[in-house]
């Protein structure tokens, strides 16, 4: 695990490091920031996935820094610390995922029990970051692109991975997940007429996943209704907009954003359905449209190069000839054109 400590007073933060650099089993990286801002700015470097944050501090304090993660980042653990005098205002942050708290002055054992118990609730339902994360742009992506059966698919790979969980674990776990879908849906502008985020009422594990399954299903269901067959496949519309854009240096990102998906599943989602990476599908473009433009006698080829994005024409006489074996020159008098 990874641990980020917030505290502006400089001993307090030196003595909570101390203490979490003497827990045992360690701690993978343990990182420090002196207020909120600068907590956000270490999240966004390299993402704890345990922070330990005082409630007082000056630019933005430890209930603001709360709400920020809870809703930006919310498979992020958190445990605050305060003073008696502080405890009523830091009970506000169970709104915000907050679960644990520790009061002034914290000792070794305190802190140390707390990591205990943290550690044990996320050895019994430990489902990795990455993964989680992946499954979630997976169904974004399934429902958004009206793929009913690769849904399917992704729930039954939950289940299968969820299966060690209790049902209170798997609650929190699909409680989190629908929170961080509907936040993916709300960003990229795609209004829903359900609250994916609203509480869920079963409490059995199976009955769990059929209410799940079941506001996905509706989701879906909404989206195919507004459509009413206008429907365009994000890939084909992402090799549309790199066709119309060959002379542009357009970046994967930039594509990704446009289909609205995240660049690194859109690269992996791209490579499957194309059978090539971006990358090489925009250079093999670019030179089926070079040779194309090559069989007008007019167009000289330096201004050839420049129309299919390369500046530098030795690269564009590189690359053609990589590609199709003899350069833009050769291929000319192949045609008969001087």
């Amino acid at each position: 695990m990874r641990l980020l400590i917030v505290d502006d007073e400089p001993v307090i933060r030196s003595g909570l490091m101390m203490m979490a650099q003497s827990y045992e089993p360690k701690f993978q990286q343990i990182e420090t920031a002196v207020n909120g801002v600068d907590a956000l700015e270490r999240i966004i470097q390299f993402e704890p996935d345990l922070l330990l944050t005082d409630i007082r501090m000056p630019k933005m304090d430890g209930l603001e820094l709360c709400r920020k993660v809870y809703e930006n980042y919310p498979h992020i653990l958190m445990v605050v610390v305060s003073g008696y005098s502080d405890f009523d205002y830091a009970q506000k942050c169970l709104s915000y995922g907050v679960k644990h708290y520790l009061l002034k002055p914290v000792t070794p054992p305190d802190l140390h029990d707390v990591f205990n118990i943290i550690r044990k609730s996320q050895s019994q339902g430990y489902i990795p970051v990455s993964l989680y994360v992946e499954w979630v742009e997976r169904i974004e992506h399934s429902i958004w692109s009206l793929q009913e059966d690769e849904m399917a698919k992704i729930m039954v790979e939950w289940r299968e991975h969820c299966s060690h969980l209790s049902a209170p674990q798997l609650k929190d776990q699909l409680q989190d997940a629908a929170v961080l879908l509907q936040k993916q849906f709300q960003e990229k502008n795609r209004p829903l007429n359900i609250d994916l985020a609203e509480g869920f009422k079963a409490s059995g594990k199976a009955d769990l996943f059929k209410e799940f399954e079941e506001r996905l299903q509706t989701v879906l269901t909404d989206i195919m209704a507004v459509r009413r067959g206008n429907y365009k496949d994000p890939m084909e519309e992402a090799k549309a907009y790199i066709d119309n854009n060959l002379s542009v240096d357009i970046s994967l990102k930039e594509v990704a954003d446009m289909i609205g998906i995240t660049p690194n599943y859109f690269s992996t989602l791209f490579k499957k359905m194309s059978s090539e990476t971006f990358v090489s599908y925009r250079i093999n473009k670019r030179m089926d449209k070079a040779r194309e433009l090559l069989a007008i006698p007019h167009k000289r080829t330096v201004d050839i190069a420049a129309e299919v994005g390369y500046d530098d024409y030795p690269h564009f006489t590189k690359t053609f000839k990589k590609i199709f074996g003899i350069s833009p020159s050769e291929y000319r008098a192949s045609l008969g054109i001087k």
